[in-house]
């Protein structure tokens, strides 16, 4: 008596599950793109990983780069990039933490965060560094390359 009912039951959570399970359209795909970078300094070499948007796909179209960094208010690392960055659907506003990669729109130039930083409008996060960024912190004002990894 039971049997039959709880068999439809159990068919009915099967059949819908599907719409339940598939999250795709909101969640990141874990197949999606990932690009590496490194950044190469004197004998030092950092990797980083860029974000799947416009603007860090787009940064990535500009490498191998070479920059000279310099230190901007004890906070981040910048350097004028040689051309302005698509920023399409690009939040307003980012806060950024310790080893993100941004570009400030603005400006036009890459700034990299060696300490948390303000919510600011124009920042646009382009990825962030695998590890520590002590190396790049303690080099102070230096020439690096960036390019994509092997």
């Amino acid at each position: 008596m039971f049997a039959p009912i709880l068999r439809t039951a159990l068919l009915g959570l099967a059949l819908t599950a599907p719409a339940f399970a598939d999250t795709s359209a909101t969640t990141p795909q874990k197949d999606s793109p990932m690009t590496k970078i490194q950044f190469t300094f004197g004998a030092e070499v950092l990797t980083a990983t860029l974000d799947d948007t416009p603007a860090g796909r787009d940064f990535a179209a500009l490498l191998p780069l070479d920059l000279d960094l310099t230190d901007y208010h004890g906070i981040e690392k910048i350097a004028d990039l040689p051309r302005k960055l698509d920023t399409t659907d690009a939040p307003r506003a980012y806060k950024p933490e310790t080893g993100d990669i941004t570009l400030y729109a603005p400006w036009g130039n890459l700034a990299i965060f060696y300490k948390p930083f303000q919510k600011s409008n124009g920042l646009v996060r382009l990825g962030a560094f695998d590890g520590s960024l002590a190396p790049l912190v303690d080099a102070g004002e230096t020439s690096v390359r960036i390019e994509i990894a092997d």
